[in-house]
């Protein structure tokens, strides 16, 4: 199987966005220009090239885009209205990626994220999104063992220990312990109470914010291995989920992709551009597997 071949970038965002809106001129979108551009551009010069192209034809590319292509890529832009994609992007990313995505939020919808966090959920969900985005957390590999123990022992005493659940504790240790802290949690969890704290966060909570917290805490233990199964979740059976297959294929991959490749196919025993192609068609499945690059 063969993917769009990736080469270096030779042409300026100006000649981009000039060939983008050719591409949308007259009868038809040349839909294959389109993907050939855009998929072989990385954020950052996507972005510069919707800056040109707004400044030049005083039209928003976004708005052209879904408006051309339709359908499938439509589903590069979530925002707020979709719980489930939020609190995936939300409580998958990093302080820093979660300070660029605030920045793009206001930029594009026009208000703060942290307001439509407000008015689109409710109750824990609600508390544990907002804590997780307004919190700073180390962002290095340095655990301190003694405080593991200590937020182990909270939580326990917070879940399985007690009748109910103290939900702030939850909260609390989950929003403001980092990524490298809470797998070191969850590590001394196991060893000083036999099970697991995922399994813990199953029969303690439930609905979006159980979804919530088993999303940081996986993302804290191995982020590859947690796209790895969104993304054969949203392939698996009748159907694909064709939102949930683009937004972390566009979202990951100048992240992590290869690492979530690696983890696809030790866990299924196929590549995930072979899954990709066996599950898309047409322009939408050379767009993504020119963004997966190589089949390996």
């Amino acid at each position: 199987m063969s993917t769009l071949s990736l080469s270096p970038v030779l042409t300026s965002p100006r000649d981009d966005a000039i060939q983008l809106y050719r591409a949308f001129k007259g009868l038809g979108c040349d839909t294959a220009a389109v993907v050939n551009i855009l998929a072989h551009r990385d954020a950052t010069q996507r972005s510069l090239i919707q800056h040109e192209y707004s400044a030049m034809y005083s039209e928003d590319l976004l708005k052209r885009l879904v408006s051309e292509l339709r359908g499938k890529l439509e589903a590069l832009l979530p925002d707020l209205t979709n719980l489930d994609a939020a609190t995936e992007v939300i409580c998958s990313r990093t302080p820093s990626q979660i300070q660029l995505i605030k920045q793009n939020y206001q930029a594009k919808f026009g208000v703060f994220l942290e307001q439509d966090i407000e008015r689109h959920t409710s109750g824990d969900h609600k508390k544990l999104l907002l804590a997780y985005v307004s919190t700073s957390r180390y962002e290095g590999l340095e655990v301190d063992r003694e405080m593991a123990m200590k937020d182990a022992k909270a939580l326990y005493k917070a879940g399985e220990k007690r009748l109910g659940t103290d939900e702030k504790t939850f909260i609390r240790i989950f929003s403001e312990r980092s990524r490298a802290q809470l797998a070191a949690i969850s590590a001394a969890y196991h060893d000083m109470y036999g099970g697991s704290l995922k399994k813990a966060v199953k029969s303690e909570t439930s609905g979006k914010f159980e979804r919530g917290l088993l999303t940081i805490l996986q993302c804290s233990e191995n982020p590859a291995k947690y796209f790895a199964k969104a993304l054969h979740k949203a392939m698996k059976g009748l159907g694909t989920d064709d939102t949930t297959l683009i937004r972390i294929i566009v979202t990951r991959t100048e992240i992590d992709m290869q690492y979530i490749k690696a983890e696809y196919l030790r866990k299924y025993k196929k590549t995930l551009n072979d899954a990709v192609h066996s599950d898309t068609s047409g322009h939408y499945r050379t767009f993504l597997l020119s963004l997966l690059g190589p089949n390996n």
